[in-house]
């Protein structure tokens, strides 16, 4: 059986991720500071962690704009110092495992044109992008060295209730679900919103090619190329409610980019892939799982 290490395996990606590899047959080790399972930023950890494994998914970061805004220190270290010494301890291991590393949609900074394709020039704004950016380099840099590696550019995936409080969607969708107000930091903030299955099983096909031995693929955009403002979406989750929410516009921040629509057809090419589920459905799904919590007692 073929063992997958994922980094970050609890978080909003990791947790869906996992089960569908199980199911494919592969044995996945999980690695994240939530459960005390690994720190990426410990070198010691990660090269046991690396043992017998022929792949490494890269998921762990500082996964919040905010957070790298908060503690630019903790960011950099985590996103890029870091991620680099697991691309180097990788290609240093005698299995030398293919590598596929989670970047974002922050390394293009604000967009001059929509939609974005994954050749147009990188300029983050932010922190959080330039630590993505720079692993992105190093991810490059590694194939130098012999290491089989890949890119996946993602753009604010959603669908789990037990995402961040805090994220947009499921703040829409649980307040909506609740009957609370909606604060949306901008109305006509655009963006290109992920269900995360069918991210998870984009980075399934991309597995699929790594294990065949490609080795110079490009990175990847993992997204539907479907705009939403975020008072649509706002919209969206009231409607699925049915409930009598408000809508409150608040100031956005200065550090957030605030128009993103990405071009998916790199992988609908190389991948066959394409976003299944659209904002409208999607948040629907979500508002839908949030209500089913609030019926058994346990949405706060």
């Amino acid at each position: 059986m073929k063992k997958i290490l994922i980094t970050g395996h609890l978080g909003l990606i990791g947790r869906h991720l996992s089960p569908l590899l199980t199911q494919q047959g592969y044995e996945i080790t999980g690695f994240d500071t939530a459960n005390n399972s690994g720190d990426i930023c410990n070198t010691f950890e990660l090269n046991n962690a690396l043992k017998q494994c022929c792949g490494v998914i890269h998921l762990a970061a500082v996964s919040r704009v905010i957070w790298g805004q908060n503690n630019p220190k903790k960011c950099w270290q985590t996103n890029a110092i870091a991620s680099e010494m697991l691309l180097k301890l990788a290609a240093e291991h005698h299995k030398k495992p293919w590598v596929l590393v989670a970047s974002s949609r922050e390394v293009y900074g604000e967009p001059n044109s929509l939609p974005v394709s994954e050749s147009m020039t990188l300029s983050p704004v932010n922190i959080y992008g330039r630590s993505k950016l720079y692993m992105e380099d190093a991810t490059l840099k590694a194939r130098t060295a012999g290491l089989n590696t890949a890119i996946v550019r993602l753009a604010n995936v959603y669908g789990c209730t037990l995402d961040h409080a805090d994220r947009v969607l499921p703040a829409f969708s649980k307040n909506a679900a609740l009957g609370a107000n909606l604060r949306v930091d901008g109305f006509d903030h655009l963006f290109d919103f992920t269900h995360v299955s069918d991210t998870v099983n984009g980075i399934a096909r991309i597995i699929e090619l790594l294990n065949a031995g490609e080795r110079n693929l490009p990175p990847i955009h993992l997204l539907p190329g479907h705009g939403t403002t975020l008072r649509e979406a706002a919209e969206f989750a009231i409607s699925a409610a049915g409930s009598k929410s408000s809508i409150i516009e608040a100031t956005s921040r200065a550090y957030d980019v605030a128009k993103f629509i990405g071009d998916p057809s790199r992988a609908r090419n190389l991948l066959g892939w394409q976003a299944n589920i659209l904002p409208e459905k999607g948040i629907s799904l979500l508002v839908e799982a949030f209500k089913q919590k609030l019926k058994l007692g346990v949405v706060a």
